[in-house]
């Protein structure tokens, strides 16, 4: 099967341990499709809640399409619902009512041609955590650098 990722959540992995991973559908309008497959979208301050036994996801923002007509939503940050099976939905719910866990888009990939959201149980990390991370991958890119420097 071929994923054609449309976008990246990279400020997700920076704030939260990633637990697990669930793929969802996406509930969009024909515009904001077509602003997808043009690349305009930012997954950064987005989150999903449980309303009403569904799933949602909040804050996400495409970009209006400019050359659809007079019935495009103008609304880019409006509420959208994610698509998963009842049962998924009810683990889901479980995982995210524990304490400190939340639920984060983590990428948005076009598998074939269905638009599908990565979504991610997270645990939000403290300020020690990050510099922990970010010293992990100073150390990882040095040694890349020295291997890549002793081969030339």
């Amino acid at each position: 099967m071929e994923e054609k990722i449309i976008c990246n959540n990279r400020y997700a992995s920076h704030e939260y341990f990633i637990l697990e991973r669930i793929e969802a559908g996406i509930v969009l309008e024909g515009g904001e499709v077509k602003s997808l497959r043009a690349g305009n979208v930012n997954l950064k301050d987005s989150f999903c809640f449980l309303q009403n036994g569904e799933l949602i996801l909040k804050n996400m923002h495409i970009a209006v399409y400019d050359k659809s007509g007079a019935f495009n939503t103008k609304d880019s940050r409006r509420d959208r619902k994610l698509l998963l099976h009842k049962e998924e939905i009810l683990k889901t719910a479980q995982k995210i009512h524990q304490k400190g866990l939340t639920l984060v888009p983590l990428k948005l990939y076009f598998k074939q041609a269905l638009v599908k959201v990565e979504l991610g149980v997270c645990r939000g990390k403290h300020t020690y955590d990050k510099k922990q991370s970010l010293m992990e991958k100073d150390v990882k890119r040095e040694k890349e650098r020295e291997i890549k420097n002793n081969k030339m």
